[in-house]
Order: C-alpha cells, then sequence, then structure tokens
C-alpha cells in the first residue's frame, strides 16, 4: 500500500518557481529519502506534503487523503519535525512530553504516549533535567520522540541530523532505524548523501525543483558505476 503519493507537483512563488512537476511515491512501511542541495525545493515538498503549503497544482495523497481538500485528516496520520524546530527550554524533558501529549490524548492513552515518548528519547535521568541544559544532539532527541509518540503513519523530518557531531547523528539515525521498525513510515530530506545511503530504502534526487532520480541507493550506484550516491547526484546533474 502506498502510504504518500505525489501527482506533477508544483509550486510557484510570484515568478519563481521552487517546485517543478515532481512525481514520486512511498509504501507503507519505507525509509524514503528526498535529497538535494540546499534551495532544490526539499523543505517546500516536505511543507506540501504536510498542508503547510498550498500546492500551485498537482495533487498529494497521504494514507489517501488529499492534502488540499482533506488537511484535517492528514495532519491526523502525519507528524512533522522541521529542521529548525524548537522545545520550551525551561521544561524538563519529561515535562515537555507530557505538555505535548496533552494536545493527542488523556487518560491511559496519555500516559501511553508520554512513557512512548520517554523510550524514543532515551536520555535516562537527564529526561528531567531542564530542556536549556540539553546538548543539541539531546535536544534533537527529545523532538523525535515528540513527533513519533502520537503514533503517526508517516514521519516527515527535514534535516534531522544538521548541525549534529558524528557521535550524536549516529545516534539519530538508529533512532529513525527504529522507528521504522514499529511501522511508521519515514520520509526525511538531507543534503548529506552518506546518510540517506544508510538509512533509506528508496530515494528521490531533486535538483532546482525538478526531480531527476528515483530509486533504490543500490539500484542507483549501480546504474551510473558510481562508488556512492554523491557520485550518482552529480552524473545524473549533468545528464
Amino acid at each position: 500500500m502506498e502510504t504518500l503519493v505525489i501527482t506533477d507537483v508544483h509550486k510557484t512563488y510570484g515568478d519563481h518557481e521552487a517546485v517543478k512537476g515532481i512525481n514520486f511515491s512511498i509504501g507503507e512501511g519505507e525509509v524514503f529519502g528526498l535529497i538535494g542541495p540546499n534551495g532544490s525545493g526539499k523543505t517546500t515538498t516536505l511543507r506540501m506534503i504536510s498542508t503547510l503549503l498550498k500546492l500551485t497544482s498537482g495533487s498529494i495523497t497521504v494514507c489517501g487523503h488529499d492534502v488540499m481538500t482533506e488537511s484535517d485528516e492528514v495532519r491526523k496520520v502525519i507528524s512533522y519535525l522541521p529542521e529548525d524546530a524548537g522545545a520550551y527550554k525551561g521544561l524538563t524533558g519529561r515535562a515537555y512530553l507530557r505538555f505535548m501529549a496533552g494536545f493527542f490524548a488523556d487518560g491511559e492513552e496519555f500516559e501511553r504516549m508520554v512513557s512512548t515518548g520517554i523510550e524514543l528519547a532515551d536520555l535516562g535521568d537527564r529526561i528531567d533535567s531542564r530542556i536549556d541544559t540539553y546538548s543539541k544532539g539531546m535536544a534533537r532527541r527529545l523532538l523525535i520522540a515528540r513527533a513519533i509518540m502520537p503514533s503517526p503513519k508517516i514521519a516527515i523530518m527535514d534535516e534531522v541530523t544538521s548541525g549534529l557531531d558524528v557521535i550524536n547523528a549516529y545516534e539519530i539515525r538508529e533512532i529513525i532505524k527504529n522507528i521504522a521498525k514499529r511501522g511508521v513510515t519515514v520520509l526525511l530530506s538531507s543534503h548529506n548523501m552518506f546518510e540517506v545511503d544508510m538509512l533509506c530504502d528508496n530515494i528521490a534526487m531533486i535538483n532546482e525543483g525538478r526531480l531527476i532520480l528515483t530509486g533504490a541507493p543500490a539500484e542507483l550506484k549501480e546504474r551510473y558505476k558510481a562508488a556512492n550516491l554523491e557520485e550518482v547526484f552529480v552524473r545524473a546533474v549533468k545528464e
């Protein structure tokens, strides 16, 4: 079953066309990477999927719901973690998760959601420390936990390891793998092609608003006789 279907999607700002007729789909339970350089249209695409931006033309369906005409239904099945997401720094990690869970549930379901968030964040005793004492990696783990604890059908994450050191980026990738094992479809954007090679079942490469390639990382590297996805991208752009 396809969790997400994007068909001939365009997005225009005045005279600038940021997204130029892209098409791709994501199957249930996949980890899917939307990759390309800064300014290529990745974040604009994620925001359209998340119902935060209106399409200029084309269609996007999420779990069978159209983002333009059924936006409320779409929001029930997605979570979106933007690159610049933040948390309330005066709260502890636990208090933040409890505050956010209150928007989604009460009673036993509320407690289950908070417990899931604490497990996903995996911060140990630091879950009861104030967020303003967290490292960037710890804060990112808390934010991912917040995004996943309502049990979305699809988790959308924009440059989720941006600015993190090697160890923290590795830990975040492990969290994403575990999220996928729970049956959540993950759509992530990145300009880090090593990262998506490690994580993703399938990818879509976008450049200057146009989709230039889709497929499994191993298949694309084989097709272009390339050692890595960076080489694939460079050769595809030159075609």
